[in-house]
């Protein structure tokens, strides 16, 4: 869940939602077939030009033309505008270059989305994240002489105007995976090892600096807002409109009702953090389209991935990243039959990271981490029947924030729509009854 991007947004399709296109377009001052209500009006040459300067240290670096467009389509980003821009510049030494940037910026213009995200405050905590805490967890990389990228290159913040200026990955080969296809075992791996990692050092710099990273506190559930839980709400109560239409689900259908009484109760718990787990800086919004993968040109095979879009990032349990993850973004027969064995590759990094940077607090055994997770596992049920048809959603008309947070027409038309995708009634027909069994259908848990 971007969004809830939420990855709904950012999310919820929540996200840095970089698209699988390369910047091919012939340099020009702008693309004529550019949206030009879609980016603010002080995304100028000069404002890029005046934070390149900064960048590169050089004060008479001067844009020569440059290229601006946007970086995805309909449907596949909630939490924000992104801009994909190229500029070729000349330095003071009269050096021409080409530079690919992605710049993300607020839904500054639609004052709905505006207030209706403030209170999350995403736009200056993910800036912080960016600016404050992700150089630091590469630097406690550093220290065990693990020198992997795991994030992207930040060439900017700018608090006045919420902006983030980003390399733009396409240029290494980076592409976002097929978010309707999932990913594959080998992928969905990388993504756990390098989350595994940023998890493990988050642990440790909140205990050297005295819970520096725990007033990130604002999920999409949360004990500060409720913003968003129309919109899950909205969303759970369409999932049982369409398990209602399945011969001998009608059961089921009655219990997803039922949980409407304490659902938002039941995602606060989730978020809250836990004195008696291991707890750490939750990216918050994991999954397809927050990942950036790099294929092996030949073979086809991923070589590398980085994890992008910030905006929900939370201080909590790993449950967080890791049911929401694994519900939403894999294979369907990982989906269903091999979560186990990811959580165990996942586990591996994260407990090693710890040992090497000595994390003073006790290391739970994997056996521990599993009952950690089960305690979270109301989340892996609301990954999967609320969030996965907004994630697997292949109907872009009327898809946009507003579709997933309001209730008129068009919002409950599309939510509907989001449950016809055939995946995603397969994975769900499966998996409540497991769900039921084990308890997470319940009002109360």
């Amino acid at each position: 869940m971007s969004t809830p991007d939420i990855s709904i947004m950012s999310s919820t399709e929540n996200l840095l939602k970089l698209s699988k296109e390369s910047f091919s377009a012939p340099v020009a001052q702008c693309d004529e077939n550019f949206e030009h209500s879609d980016v603010p009006d002080w995304l100028t040459k000069d404002y890029l030009e005046h934070y390149l300067r900064a960048y590169h240290q050089d004060r008479k670096l001067k844009i020569l033309r440059w290229n601006i467009r946007p970086a995805l389509g309909k449907g596949e980003n909630y939490g924000g505008v992104l801009t994909r821009i190229r500029a070729d510049y000349q330095t003071s030494m009269g050096t021409v270059a080409t530079g690919h940037y992605i710049v993300k910026t607020s839904f500054e213009s639609d004052e709905f989305v505006q207030k209706t995200m403030e209170p999350y405050d995403i736009f200056n905590r993910e800036m912080s994240v960016y600016e404050k805490v992700l150089p630091r967890l590469n630097e406690l990389l550093r220290e065990i002489d693990d020198n992997e990228q795991i994030f992207a290159e930040t060439l900017a913040v700018d608090r006045e105007r919420s902006a983030l200026i980003f390399e733009d990955l396409n240029v290494r080969e980076f592409i976002m995976p097929n978010r309707l296809a999932g990913l594959d075992m080998t992928l969905a791996k990388m993504v756990l090892r390098k989350l595994a990692k940023m998890h493990a050092t988050s642990a440790v710099l909140n205990e050297r600096e005295n819970g520096c990273l725990e007033s990130y506190d604002r999920g999409f559930f949360n004990r500060h807002t409720d913003n968003y839980m129309p919109g899950f709400e909205q969303l759970l109560m369409a999932c049982s409109r369409r398990v209602r239409q399945w011969e001998d689900y009608e059961l089921y259908a009655e219990k997803i009702t039922n949980l409407k009484s304490n659902y938002t109760e039941l995602g606060k718990r989730v978020f809250d953090p836990n004195p008696s787990h291991v707890n750490v800086l939750t990216h918050g919004d994991l999954w397809t389209n927050n990942v950036m993968v790099k294929y092996d040109k030949i073979t086809g095979e991923p070589v590398d991935v980085i994890i992008i879009d910030f905006q929900y990032a939370v201080w909590g349990s790993p449950a967080i990243d890791l049911h929401y993850f694994l519900n939403t973004s894999l294979e369907e027969d990982m989906h269903l039959h091999r979560q186990d064995e990811l959580i165990q590759c996942y586990y591996q990094t994260f407990a090693d990271t710890l040992c090497k940077l000595r994390y003073r607090a006790e290391i739970p055994s994997l056996h521990k981490f599993h009952l950690q997770l089960e305690e979270k596992a109301f989340y892996a049920f609301n990954s999967t029947c609320v969030i996965l048809a907004i994630q697997r959603n292949e109907e872009t008309e009327d898809a946009d924030f507003k579709a997933i947070m309001q209730d008129d027409e068009r919002a409950t038309r599309f939510k509907d729509t989001c449950f016809k995708n055939m995946y995603v009634q397969r994975v769900i027909k499966k998996l409540l009854p497991i769900y039921e069994r084990r308890g997470l259908l319940e009002v109360e848990q």
